[in-house]
């Protein structure tokens, strides 16, 4: 009985002690948690803020009104929100779709394939992704300009050029998750008769949804939140603005305080395409791996 007793009582404890410990870990992610959402919070919150100027002497405002929002889209005479949102969308549409297919494709090059320089070339994209993008950027412009590439709507061909042009140097990621793929799918596919683009498209890709999506999401994301390629290209040329840039002006000391609420408002919309495309694509992260090899 005393054994049995003694065995009890140190369950108890551990358990006690458990649930302790689980207690201080959710509140330590309970403030982890709050911290990173307050600035999200009051982002959205000033977006519906009646009263102008960037103060921030009241979390809540006085007086809430959607003139902020509607105000990037009727004043368009100094800062043409819709116009710079509608150049950065057909940019990102476009990278989005031709930095997917670089990236897969090297991926699936670089984990399947054997040829001589593979080694060497993996090594000097992992040198070379050691190095911010924006040290060229002095190179890369007068390059551009030396094609013709910097007026005009070339403008918009130039940015797409520049932001899909080395992406395919991202692959290590997706690369990754192809070697986690049983390689002998990849040879029973070759003994019934498949190409490798063949096997590529109709056997890696569909067992691929999770790194595609990620693919996808990073792909867009980059030229959608860039500034430094795109100021650096369009300097004064108001017309062929990105979002960045022209939330980026709306803070400058001649218009910060009559815009400023206007660009919390915009800093919202920014993030609905990425939110919209995630929603649409997050079903495909769950990973069918399983399932497929069984089958």
């Amino acid at each position: 009985m005393k054994r049995k007793s003694s065995g009890s009582v140190e369950y108890t404890s551990a358990k006690i002690k458990r649930i302790i410990s689980n207690i201080f870990v959710h509140l330590f992610l309970t403030i982890l948690a709050f911290i990173w959402v307050s600035p999200v919070l009051w982002v959205v919150i000033t977006s519906f803020r009646g009263e102008k100027g960037p103060g921030i002497s009241r979390i809540i405002p006085k007086s809430f009104t959607i003139d902020n929002y509607t105000k990037l889209f009727n004043e368009t005479t100094v800062l043409n929100f819709p116009k710079m949102f509608m150049n950065t969308l057909i940019i990102a549409l476009i990278v989005c779709v031709i930095s997917t297919f670089f990236v897969l494709s090297v991926a699936y090059s670089m984990s399947r394939l054997r040829f001589k320089v593979r080694k060497p070339l993996m090594n000097i994209s992992m040198i070379l992704g050691l190095f911010p993008g924006f040290m060229s950027m002095v190179a890369v412009y007068y390059i551009l300009k030396a094609m013709g590439l910097t007026d005009g709507a070339q403008l918009r061909v130039a940015l797409i050029m520049v932001y899909s042009g080395g992406s395919g140097m991202g692959f290590y990621i997706a690369k990754g998750f192809f070697d986690t793929i049983p390689k002998t799918l990849d040879e029973a596919a070759c003994i019934d008769g498949a190409t490798k683009f063949q096997v590529f498209s109709k056997i890696i890709m569909p067992l691929s949804k999770p790194i595609i999506v990620h693919t996808i999401l990073t792909s867009f994301m980059a030229p959608w939140v860039d500034f430094i390629f795109a100021r650096v290209l369009t300097t004064t040329k108001s017309d062929y603005y990105t979002v960045s840039i022209g939330l980026y002006n709306m803070l400058d000391k001649e218009y910060v305080v009559q815009w400023f609420n206007s660009f919390c408002a915009g800093a919202v919309l920014v993030s609905i395409p990425i939110a919209i495309i995630f929603l649409l694509m997050q079903k495909f992260y769950r990973d069918g791996m399983s399932g497929a090899v069984k089958g």
